[in-house]
């Protein structure tokens, strides 16, 4: 406990090389400061992605919600179902088991929004969506926690912060919905604010992930194991939802949003969560799991995203968008299609 080759002197908790070291005041400035400052940036990259929604095809898919179903059955089915099985597989620690299932039942994470954007998805679906499975996730958490955490702890010590999920959901619909009115009566100046704010979008991910390293580098030595599962669930939750989309008959661009709305989840949520639910003790051995899985799925979504932009440059915009256009030629009756379109870039 006490060994100054092994731990620092000044660790509450301290098993071999790893430890657990209280917040100093500088670690508790910094995180206010930086919390406020993503918290404005992240408002307004929310604000920016608004501009980019058209309020008749975010009705429609609120009306005929076939989209939201499908991202739905992903977002609470599939992500949990894959935590479950990843901790079985691993045969990991029921701690750590039961941080990997909180998760895997967390909502989407607004960084979707703007990887929508990037690879052309339809943007009234992914903010639909984002804001449907962060106010479902009232509900549908503690669910799903108490079906698949039973075998390894009693799902009513996990304390689940719903005036954090509430505020997530405030800081998603309100910057949006002034979005939406601007791009309405503004169309133009929508369009620049959407360029601004993709770039800002672009920043605020990077700002995340460097954050977390900065306030948390005390936690890093954790079981070689849950860096296996943290760098195969979001590939998983990625390729599932794509899968899980196509086989539902959606069309590719947003067959592309629904994956990332998938396996982009809320990690600060799930942070809050832990840090809430467990002991110091416990905390030793899976506080960081919610950064590991954070910075992996950052750095697989930037992978997707480099293949579809060369993918454009090597085929040609209009070929990129072939699949859209044959998917829309087959179903020209249909009114759906029409009412819930999705994203096109800027004809030039």
């Amino acid at each position: 406990m006490n060994d100054p080759d092994s731990c620092v002197d000044n660790a509450t908790v301290c098993s071999g090389a790893s430890c657990v070291v209280p917040d100093s005041n500088f670690n508790n400035t910094l995180s206010v400061v930086l919390s406020v400052v993503l918290t404005i940036l992240l408002a307004l990259v929310m604000f920016s992605m608004g501009c980019n929604v058209e309020i008749k095809k975010f009705l429609g898919h609120i009306k005929r919600p076939w989209g939201i179903c499908v991202g739905f059955l992903c977002q609470f089915g599939i992500m949990p179902l894959a935590g479950f099985i990843l901790s079985v597989a691993f045969d990991i620690l029921p701690i750590q088991a039961v941080v990997v299932l909180i998760m895997g039942c967390c909502p989407g994470g607004t960084s979707s929004n703007i990887l929508a954007y990037w690879v052309d998805g339809d943007m009234d679906l992914s903010v639909s969506m984002t804001t449907c499975s962060t106010l479902l996730a009232l509900g549908m958490m503690p669910l799903c926690l108490l079906i698949y955490t039973k075998m390894w702890v009693d799902s009513g010590s996990i304390v689940i912060p719903y005036d954090n999920i509430g505020t997530s959901l405030v800081a998603l619909v309100v910057p949006v919905s002034i979005g939406m009115f601007v791009n309405h009566k503004w169309p133009q100046k929508a369009k620049i604010i959407l360029k601004i704010g993709s770039i800002a979008g672009a920043i605020l991910i990077v700002l995340i992930a460097v954050v977390g390293g900065i306030l948390y580098q005390s936690a890093w030595i954790i079981a070689p194991k849950l860096w296996i599962i943290g760098t195969i669930f979001p590939v998983a939750g990625y390729s599932l939802g794509f899968v899980l989309a196509r086989i539902a008959g959606l069309p590719w661009h947003r067959c592309r949003t629904v994956a990332f709305e998938t396996g982009m989840q809320n990690t600060q949520l799930c942070s809050t969560i832990v840090q809430l639910s467990f002991t110091p003790e416990e905390l030793n051995v899976v506080f960081t799991f919610p950064l590991i899985y954070s910075i992996f799925q950052i750095a697989f979504a930037a992978i997707f995203v480099g293949s579809y932009v060369a993918y454009k440059k090597c085929h040609g915009k209009n070929k990129a968008e072939i699949p859209e256009s044959k998917e829309n030629e087959t179903e020209p009756e249909s009114s759906f299609h029409k009412i819930n379109g999705g994203f096109k870039p800027d004809e030039k």
